[in-house]
């Protein structure tokens, strides 16, 4: 009866360790070329970007064909390309391994072949991840570094599998989301995004008046050379957007980057207060409980 694994010592063991050898230092030098290629293409987005005119800049941000989308693409594209590299290889040295034992293929891809009846239903599972990750990658439905929201989990994309996508939330919790779960995706960090800030005032003040102070903000906000690359265009006092006791909220949009809008909120805020207050226009009163009763 021959046997179904040939063991001969020491030429087995060292032909498989020479495969995993092999296997290992192409692993590492594959890895290496994958990070410096992503790398170089994101260098040269970088002077790319150095070279364009603000107005050029701008077009691009809008139109989602920006700078930041190409290195998003690549690093994705790179974190893709490194799963399959582990992939291909594990496949490999199987194969190699067992052509060292001479493990006889036949039987195994009988066995294969009648488990696969049984895990067929199983698979369909993993399929769909496989696809819905390749349809994702090459739709460009977010990238690494994206900030994105899959209805069950809002995070910024740290790795872009074929099966599964790795989130980082605000609270730095990972999650591992299956590419074919993923209904929905909402990108906050394609084309542009909007910045809202409510500006309140005391209800007895002139809401007139305080517009007038805050279109007068917005626009030198919007001079200021730090915010050349954020503010896409001047923000809007929209007029009041509430009234309550004892305050009037004031509205103001503001088209920004992708995911530049908190920091703008912020501002916004942080300098409609101040110019209030520079002309003499009064925040909301607060009263204390016991006052109010």
């Amino acid at each position: 009866m021959t046997p179904l694994v040939v063991f001969t010592w020491p030429e087995s063991a060292i032909s498989i360790g020479v495969v995993l050898l092999v296997a290992l230092v192409l692993r590492i030098v594959l890895r290496r070329a994958i990070r410096l290629s992503v790398s170089a293409s994101i260098a040269a987005g970088d002077r790319h970007r150095s070279s364009t005119s603000r107005a050029d800049q701008l077009i691009g941000r809008i139109t989602g064909s920006a700078d930041e989308r190409h290195q998003a693409r690549v690093r994705t594209l790179g974190s893709v390309l490194t799963n399959a590299v582990d992939v291909i290889l594990v496949v490999v040295v199987l194969l190699t391994i067992m052509r060292v034992l001479e493990i006889p293929l036949e039987p195994v891809l009988a066995a294969s072949g009648i488990g696969g009846v049984a895990l067929a239903f199983g698979a369909q599972s993993l399929v769909k991840d496989y696809i819905s990750g390749i349809l994702m990658i090459f739709e460009d439905q977010f990238g690494v570094g994206d900030l994105i929201d899959t209805g069950e989990v809002k995070g910024t994309v740290e790795e872009v599998g074929l099966r599964v996508t790795r989130l980082r939330d605000a609270n730095g919790q990972i999650w591992y989301v299956r590419n074919g779960e993923i209904i929905r995706v909402g990108n906050q960090s394609q084309g542009w995004s909007t910045g809202l800030a409510d500006v309140p005032i005391a209800s007895t003040e002139d809401p007139a008046r305080a517009i007038e102070v805050l279109r007068a903000m917005v626009k030198d906000m919007y001079a200021d050379e730090r915010f050349a690359g954020v503010l896409l265009e001047e923000p809007n006092v929209a007029g009041v957007n509430e009234v309550r006791a004892g305050a009037t909220t004031i509205r103001i949009f503001a088209k920004t980057a992708p995911n530049q809008h908190w920091g703008v909120q912020r501002e916004l805020l942080e300098r409609g207060v101040q110019a209030l207050h520079a002309a003499g226009i009064r925040g909301p009163v607060v009263f204390p409980p016991d006052a109010a009763r």
